[in-house]
């Protein structure tokens, strides 16, 4: 082995061979190999990215698992309450995963300024809500202070302030229909502690967040009902399966929808993903090893007279092909290095400075979102060099066709 290696770095180092016809074309395999981990690096680490960034606002506002009255009525205002005394709430007992479990209340509303006006979700929490779902999307201001008495502090999306003109710390009116249709509306006045902006623009241009006893006083509920229960899993990867357990344990009144049943069209849109980054992978394999082939076919044709004096001096054919599988394998490894190097570098660019934006009505989100996960690139590198190295046997086998005694006598 230490003589093919040997054999193979005179190979790659001589002098001859960098000025030689196969010099332009070695450089091109490695540019494609180098090119082709950057494309398969970065469709992965954004493509996963995307897929958990969107993941984490659809639970910021929703919970991984809805419980809610069994009624048929799957909108997202709260018709019907739900008791708190369950046996699930505030903590399943009998489930593993699951990290939190919080109540919350929504209702449909109009905001009425001056020059103004939107319809809303009012979307009424309590003091179990957890809000560091939230405080990554805060922008400005504060959380508001639910530990106290009922207040009229609220969270709202940038996108909605904009539209009504409303600045941090302003106060406006919101009018709340009946429930009955009958009457004059409800109507309360909040004041802007905080203004967020998750980029999910379905939720951004309707949601407000308050104190839940505003819906319970406004909808004439007890204290301790609720509109819903939002639970949140250890593990999203396992949400079906804490789904049907979520809904084993609650009783028959009561129905349960995790957030890819709710909003399934964002989900089967996000699978989509999965099926871009095969085909990405695919594709730039493909390139690669038909660069490598070309290039090794080249170097076993340039270098067919010191095929046929190895042969001669006894060099089996399996010794001569290692020469040029090890040469191939140099070649790979410098590409991948340059890969690496510049597409690792390209997306911590893009985590640090967030250079990439998208639009956020067609993609959910305002700056591309990158997940560099090491494992995932050191299996795609180990994999970019066993199938080439794997496809690069069969051009190799032309040196078992090589006669020594006609490649000596050529000169």
């Amino acid at each position: 082995m230490k003589l093919e290696y040997f054999i193979a770095k005179r190979l790659i180092t001589a002098k001859d061979h960098k000025s030689s016809i196969s010099a332009p074309i070695i450089k091109i395999a490695i540019t494609a190999i180098a090119l082709g981990m950057i494309m398969m690096i970065v469709s992965i680490a954004t493509g996963i990215g995307l897929q958990q960034k969107i993941r984490q606002k659809v639970s910021a506002f929703n919970g991984h698992i809805i419980i809610s009255n069994f009624n048929g009525n799957q909108s997202d205002v709260s018709t019907e309450p739900i008791s708190i005394h369950q046996k699930f709430y505030p903590k399943f007992k009998n489930i593993q995963g699951i990290s939190h479990v919080q109540a919350v209340a929504t209702k449909a509303g109009m905001i009425r300024t001056e020059t103004a006006f939107e319809g809303i979700i009012y979307k009424g929490v309590g003091t179990d809500y957890n809000w560091d779902n939230i405080k990554e999307y805060l922008i400005s201001g504060r959380i508001p202070n639910l530990k106290s008495n009922l207040n009229n502090e609220i969270v709202i999306s940038e996108f909605l302030a904009n539209r009504l003109n409303l600045n941090l710390g302003n106060s406006f009116n919101t009018f709340f229909m009946k429930e009955d249709g009958n009457g004059l509306p409800n109507s309360r006045r909040f004041k802007i502690v905080g203004i967020y902006n998750s980029g999910l623009q379905e939720f951004d241009s309707a949601y407000i967040i308050g104190d839940i006893r505003h819906i319970q006083k406004i909808n004439k509920w007890n204290p301790d009902q609720v509109g819903s229960f939002e639970v949140f899993v250890d593990d999203f990867t396992k949400i079906k399966e804490k789904g049907e357990e979520v809904y084993a344990e609650t009783s028959s009144i009561l129905n349960t929808q995790t957030i890819v049943e709710k909003f399934n069209y964002i989900f089967d849109w996000l699978k989509l993903f999965d099926t871009n980054i095969l085909i990405i992978l695919i594709v730039m394999i493909v390139v690669s090893t038909i660069n490598m082939v070309v290039a090794l076919l080249v170097l076993i044709l340039e270098r067919t007279q010191m095929i046929g004096i190895l042969k001669s001096m006894g060099a089996n054919n399996w010794t001569v092909r290692k020469i040029f599988l090890y040469n191939a394998s140099y070649l790979i490894a410098r590409g991948l290095f340059w890969g690496n190097l510049i597409g690792i570098g390209m997306l911590l660019i893009q985590k640090q400075f967030g250079m990439i934006k998208l639009n956020p009505e067609s993609y959910y989100v305002n700056v591309a979102p990158v997940d560099i996960n090491l494992f995932y690139i050191l299996l795609l590198n180990i994999g970019t060099v066993l199938i080439c190295l794997l496809v690069l046997l069969i051009p190799s086998y032309i040196i078992t066709k090589i006669s020594p005694a006609k490649t000596i006598r050529f000169d």
